[in-house]
């Protein structure tokens, strides 16, 4: 019979007897067993007949034995069901305190304990003769595991559940694994440089994920089901770089934790609409996409790192805009707005879904009012130092600007907008 949990053994004599600490705070294996038979001594008895404890520790595999009959003073198990007891031995003079067990597996294994204690028959009990134990029931539980090629990826075995930091790079993975998705206390997943094309949607039962590394693989999008799960409260940096993927998902801002986000050498051709909303944003790099211009909601972010090298950002014009206006606004563009503007309370019980997916990515004109589907756009120059304390230079000619969308509600608005621009250009 055994049990894996944590085990201190205390002296209750002097700290010179060399039992103080043993095994203190680590994790151990306690067998209980018959010591392996020898011939007779001198008084013609064979140590087979005893029922011993082995405590047994990464430091001491063979173990240390304590014999059993007639040699316990005391249990104490009032939190036992918390998986804690200890065992109070008469010779040596020792506790042997354990924690961390589980609570079902402790009350048979001091049941057996007592019966030893009485001098059961041996012959009764469901014992086996006292090995050393293993390496991998002794050492501490595994959080970090790296592998860096196919021929090292665990076909057979399953993953450590204890598992904090995984990386599985150049193993030529077709899609994410299975069993990856159990470890419930991963913080660090790296599958970069794999062949991975799409990601399930389980990733987000990872309620412990921070860092995901998904550098050089296949991936064409990002899922929306992982914007709307766990991730949103725990994804921190997430690197999407070096894949085929030409545009996110609106909600992929509700990853609201984000603080390193790496997008390049994608084939981009938008960033998220509500880029903005990404206020704990710090470190973005989208480098050598096809993006022609930004999301009038960039203006919101406050970074400490931008890189938008390499981009075929358009020239802006803002006397050339896209009209998408409708003189009078439509019943639904005006209710919309109203919704918007003065903030009225709404969800899916009391919307169509679709309704409701258009108001969460209501456009905001110059003077901050909404607007839907009736507007006027345009595009402007933007400082990218205005959102960035360090910025990597847009190009080879040094420049440091970008062409940012805007959005008009009205023709007063867009009208006002290009008088304090022809105001700016002849001062």
């Amino acid at each position: 019979m055994r049990l894996q949990c944590e085990v201190e053994v205390r002296s209750r004599l002097l700290p010179t007897c060399g039992l103080r600490g043993r095994a203190k705070g680590t994790r151990a294996l306690l067998s209980l067993g018959r010591q392996p038979e020898r011939p007779p001594g001198r008084g013609g008895a064979s140590a087979g007949h005893s029922v011993y404890l082995m405590v047994c520790t990464a430091r001491d595999r063979a173990g240390a034995r304590y014999k059993l009959k007639e040699n316990i003073e005391q249990f104490f198990t009032k939190f036992v069901e918390e998986g804690k007891a200890t065992v109070r031995l008469k010779e040596p003079a020792v506790d042997v305190c354990l924690s961390k067990a589980n609570a079902s597996n402790l009350k048979s294994f001091l049941a057996a304990v007592r019966l030893a204690h009485r001098g059961t028959d041996v012959e009764a009990l469901p014992l086996s003769v006292l090995v050393p134990a293993k390496t991998s029931e002794v050492e501490k539980p595994k959080t970090k595991m790296v592998i860096t090629s196919r021929r090292d990826y665990p076909l057979t075995k399953n993953f450590p559940y204890s598992l904090e930091h995984l990386q599985a790079s150049y193993c030529k993975l077709a899609r994410v694994d299975m069993r990856m998705l159990c470890l419930k206390k991963l913080r660090k997943l790296d599958l970069s440089h794999n062949h991975i094309k799409k990601l399930p949607e389980t990733i987000g039962d990872l309620v412990s994920l921070q860092e995901l590394n998904l550098h050089n693989n296949h991936l064409e999008s990002f899922c929306i089901a992982l914007c709307n799960s766990t991730l949103q409260k725990s994804l921190q940096f997430l690197d999407l770089s070096q894949n085929k993927i030409k545009a996110l998902p609106v909600q992929f801002c509700q990853l609201k934790e984000l603080v390193h986000l790496k997008l390049d050498d994608n084939e981009l051709i938008r960033l998220p609409f509500k880029m903005g909303r990404l206020s704990q944003l710090r470190f973005l790099s989208a480098a050598r996409n096809k993006l022609p211009f930004l999301p009038s909601d960039f203006r919101n972010l406050s970074l400490e790192k931008l890189d938008l090298f390499g981009n075929p950002f358009e020239q802006p014009n803002p006397l050339v805009p896209s009209i998408h206006l409708k003189i009078p606004l439509t019943l639904l563009e005006s209710a919309a707005r109203a919704t918007v503007n003065y903030r009225i309370p709404y969800d899916r019980h009391l919307l169509p879904s679709h309704l409701c997916e258009d108001l969460e990515v209501a456009k905001t004109c110059q003077c901050g009012s909404a607007c839907l589907s009736c507007f006027i756009q345009t595009t402007v120059t933007m400082n990218l130092h205005y959102v960035a304390h360090t910025v990597v230079l847009v190009d080879n000619m040094g420049g440091t600007e970008a062409p940012i969308v805007c959005y008009f509600c009205s023709l007063t608005c867009y009208s006002q907008f290009l008088d304090r621009s022809l105001q700016r250009s002849n001062r």
